[in-house]
């Protein structure tokens, strides 16, 4: 594969090289083609000595680097930023180093930002990923306040007389979104419940797998969730998980980082559904949810996918995307 902006792919240059070759000028021969002459003679050099194999690119990589930043120097910013959570901003004035090099050296770590390690043991946790549709799902439940009919402040103001009023009248309640995220193709299913009830969770999972199964996800091996009652000592969400053939798999206590995935779609469904412009009533809200999950695993582009939608993904061999 030729550099980005390279004139000439590795069929031209065979092209070019051809046509020096039968006696022909190389000034004539890259007039015709577009090319300075130090690019033509540079092309008819390499395969001289090298054959076809000189006509592909070359790593752009220098062979050295005589200023790189030191072993025992990256180490030390390493463990800054483990030990202390600290920014290339404060880690550069203690090591007499600019900010830069230091962003350098944890970008080259896989350690820029905090939000890929795990705080409290310095793990690194940033994409991890199943090999397979299916091989893991990720179920949570996002507890959502209610909205009154006629929308809430987002509609009338925080200093509206309405808003007043309803924050002084009876409580409205709340909604929980139920969710189920593939690990493999990002996938989402979600329902808007009353509860987080065992038999509420159980029969959510047995229509996530039924909605999974519709975009070509089969099978469930493995469904991971917190450690509330519901999912680790309910019958019915057991007897779930033994319809399906799936096991069940529970996150580290207190470290919500283990579900990322579907923290992560938490916040995307908050931000692009239910905050994404002031809904009128609740009805109103729920009835945008299956539109926009439509869009969600259809047609929005996702960072982790190359800026391919979900679906992309279902049927395509494993790390096809990656």
């Amino acid at each position: 594969m030729a550099h980005r902006n390279a004139r000439l792919t590795v069929h031209g240059r065979k092209l070019l090289v051809d046509r020096v070759l039968s006696g022909r000028p190389v000034a004539h021969v890259v007039a015709e083609m577009g090319v300075s002459r130090p690019t033509g003679y540079k092309w008819v050099a390499r395969y001289r000595a090298e054959g076809d194999a000189g006509l592909c690119d070359r790593p752009s990589r220098a062979h050295r680097i005589p200023h790189r930043t030191g072993t025992e120097v990256e180490t030390q910013i390493i463990e800054l930023r483990r030990a202390r959570k600290l920014g290339p901003a404060r880690i550069g004035p203690l090591l007499d180093m600019p900010a830069s090099t230091v962003h350098a050296v944890l970008t080259r770590h896989g350690l820029s930002r905090l939000a890929w390690m795990d705080r409290p043991t310095d793990t690194v946790i940033r994409r991890y990923e199943r090999d397979r549709p299916g091989e893991l799902v990720h179920v949570d439940v996002k507890k959502l306040g209610r909205l009154r009919d006629g929308g809430g402040w987002k509609v009338h103001g925080r200093d509206s007389l309405v808003h007043r009023r309803a924050r002084s009248g009876p409580r409205v309640g709340f909604d929980y979104v139920h969710a189920a995220i593939d690990d493999h193709t990002r996938i989402a299913y979600a329902e808007i419940h009353p509860d987080e009830k065992a038999g509420t969770c159980a029969g959510f999972l047995r229509r996530a797998a039924a909605a999974l199964a519709e975009h070509g996800i089969d099978r469930i091996e493995r469904v991971m969730t917190d450690n509330a009652m519901a999912y680790r000592r309910s019958a019915a969400w057991h007897d779930a998980l033994a319809e399906l053939g799936a096991s069940a798999r529970f996150t580290r206590r207190y470290r919500p980082q283990t579900n990322g995935k579907a923290e992560r779609f938490n916040r995307t469904m908050l931000e692009e559904w239910a905050y994404q412009r002031p809904f009128t009533s609740n009805t109103d809200r729920a009835q945008a949810l299956p539109g926009w999950l439509h869009t969600y695993n259809h047609h929005r582009g996702h960072t982790a996918l190359g800026g391919l939608p979900p679906i992309s993904r279902v049927n395509n061999p494993p790390g096809h995307y990656n």
